[in-house]
């Protein structure tokens, strides 16, 4: 990017787009236009609609820094600091899982089950930035919640996102490490989760930018099975009866997952839910009613 150049809106996303492709970024175009509406603090549609307009040199120093740490392996999310997710925008850093596309897919599903039972309250195991629970109360506009974190740092931002959303006054955040900090005898009507699930071996090669977020929200054990087992012996204890448990899994984990829970003698109604792509995303079932 030669310094004496004259850089336009429309000159900058065409050379960015190009730099992003020798990079072997997955999508270049949008990458290079989130940044640089970022950076010029305007929407997207702007950069069409004045894509004569000069960048100041000050924008154009803060847009090389911000091209710098992509191909470095930063998410374009972690870059700005925020997400779109469920049609809402979530603040993010590195402190927390992006959230992405394929957990939407099978959340829309939960909610569609149960945004016409006012007055649930849910958890949502391993927070992070809150996208998950806070989506559920947004479109459940009766219900409650508690998030649960084991860091200071993700609950920071979880709260920071429930402010932002005016839903703080129907959640609560809470430190703990996983079902532990749910209290003796608590129970909900149901349980959200996408807990850790990447095999420990397995993370050295997962893509840069995934390697940049926060180890404790990747690491699912030896087989990556670690955080369903814990679900398996103890979610049940925590649920009301016909309450449900909704989790995301990775790809290849549908058969070993469902299997935990059919073995628990706890649960039925049992759901696999796929995401965009076709592939098994996520397990819903229902605490077994007494009888």
């Amino acid at each position: 990017m030669a310094g004496n150049t004259i850089w336009t809106i429309k000159k900058l996303i065409t050379w960015t787009t190009h730099y992003f492709q020798q990079h072997g970024l997955e999508s270049p175009r949008l990458d290079a236009e989130l940044l640089l509406a970022h950076v010029l603090h305007k929407s997207r549609i702007y950069l069409y609609t004045d894509f004569d307009e000069i960048v100041e040199p000050s924008e154009l120093a803060r847009y090389r820094e911000y091209i710098k740490k992509r191909v470095s392996g930063i998410s374009t999310a972690a870059i700005i600091g925020e997400k779109e997710f469920m049609g809402l925008t979530f603040q993010v850093n590195e402190h927390v899982l992006i959230p992405r596309p394929d957990t939407e897919t099978w959340l829309e599903k939960v909610i569609q089950y149960h945004r016409g039972e006012p007055g649930l309250k849910v958890a949502d195991l391993g927070t992070g930035s809150g996208a998950i629970l806070l989506s559920f109360l947004y479109y459940c506009k009766e219900d409650t919640g508690v998030g649960v974190d084991i860091s200071d740092d993700a609950l920071a931002v979880a709260e920071e996102n429930g402010k932002k959303l005016s839903l703080d006054h129907r959640v609560a955040w809470r430190k703990g490490d996983y079902l532990t900090a749910l209290e003796e005898g608590e129970v909900f009507d149901g349980i959200l989760t996408n807990p850790p699930y990447i095999p420990s071996g397995d993370i050295p090669g997962l893509q840069k930018e995934v390697q940049h977020e926060p180890a404790l929200a990747l690491d699912g054990g030896k087989d990556g099975l670690d955080f369903y087992r814990k679900l398996a012996d103890s979610a049940a204890s925590h649920l009301k009866d016909g309450g449900f448990l909704a989790m995301e899994f990775g790809i290849h984990q549908a058969d070993e997952v469902r299997k935990l829970f059919e073995d628990s003698g706890d649960y039925d109604s049992f759901e696999i839910i796929k995401d965009y792509g076709g592939i098994e995303r996520a397990l819903y079932c229902r605490k077994k009613e007494n009888e």
